[in-house]
């Protein structure tokens, strides 16, 4: 080692003692945490379950802030561009793993651009069709699309979401022509589905479960790969006759690259701790989401392996943003 080299090692001394004190008293304010989509929805609601946690376990303030537009990619480039240090997201799906593909240009890469913390939970979509549908299960349902090619429509609330995507991979995997159709929102499609102008709708779990639970729709499976705690009695479209099948909508905490390991670190072990709270446990269930805490090292790996799928999804389907 040369005598500048030495010098300039001497001079770090004193800076190093101050570097660990700041990120040990981290936070020294409020945190931000900010959803890419608008109040009460599903993100939403996830992220202020999420935030209640943080606060009562670690005494921090977390103020969840709701900054949607662009399919999701505003708020994470919000979030990617902080500089206050006390700045992170509740990324998920689309914006992540989706967007990538889907839009020529975002402003973002979630590979290079952020700092994966933990994945939060995922929820799988649900298949259903009306009550007064033949369809009883998802053989029925690839039987019909097989006797009757591009006969059975599906709609979807906006394209390049999960409940478009799943669709999307499914028709692929079965084999089957089916109409996908674009809707803007979630409530004309139940409304057509009812009406029978539709036949299949890939569902939000939440969001149909008064419909399931007074037999006004029926499902026939859900994307997970596993069965979903919620809905015990519906298969999934994995232990259907499609082995290895899996599109849900996941969420993960995310902060900017800049973000310092400790604090990464710190991030995660709340994250947790909170997942791991029986109540909140409790409330993921109830919604239809299973919690899945990481490591950052797990939330990159998984996260470089869903661009890959998704991506491929919006390549073969031919799938332009809205």
């Amino acid at each position: 080692m040369n005598r500048r080299t030495l010098l300039q090692a001497a001079a770090l001394l004193p800076v190093l003692p101050r570097l660990a004190q700041a990120e040990a008293a981290w936070p020294d304010r409020p945190l931000r945490m900010i959803v890419p989509y608008p109040p009460a929805g599903g993100t939403d609601v996830v992220a202020r379950e999420l935030a209640q946690r943080l606060t009562a376990n670690t005494g921090w303030n977390v103020v969840v802030e709701n900054r949607p537009g662009a399919g999701g990619n505003i708020g994470i480039d919000a979030v990617a561009t902080a500089r206050d240090g006390h700045t992170i997201g509740l990324g998920q799906t689309s914006n992540l793993a989706i967007n990538p593909t889907l839009y020529p240009t975002i402003p973002y890469q979630p590979l290079r651009d952020l700092s994966l913390i933990s994945l939060v939970a995922s929820q799988p979509n649900v298949l259903v069709v009306a009550k007064a549908s033949p369809m009883k299960t998802l053989s029925d349902l690839v039987r019909t699309a097989k006797a009757r090619p591009g006969a059975l429509t599906a709609g979807h609330p906006g394209s390049g979401t999960v409940g478009h995507l799943s669709v999307e991979m499914f028709v692929r995997r079965a084999e089957i022509d089916i109409v996908i159709v674009p809707y803007r929102g979630a409530g004309q499609v139940m409304t057509d589905l009812m009406a029978d102008r539709i036949q299949i709708y890939s569902a939000n779990p939440l969001a149909v479960r008064g419909m399931l639970d007074s037999g006004d729709m029926r499902a026939l499976a859900v994307t997970s790969l596993d069965r979903l705690p919620s809905l015990p009695e519906v298969p999934s479209i994995a232990e259907s006759g499609y082995p290895g099948f899996e599109a849900v909508n996941w969420t993960g905490v995310v902060g900017p690259a800049s973000m310092p390991a400790a604090v990464v670190t710190k991030l995660n072990a709340e994250i947790g701790k909170a997942l791991a709270l029986p109540a909140m446990r409790e409330r993921l269930t109830t919604e239809g989401s299973t919690p899945m805490p990481s490591t950052p090292e797990r939330f990159r790996e998984f996260l470089t392996a869903e661009i890959e799928k998704w991506g491929q999804v919006v390549r073969d389907g031919k799938v332009q943003a809205d």
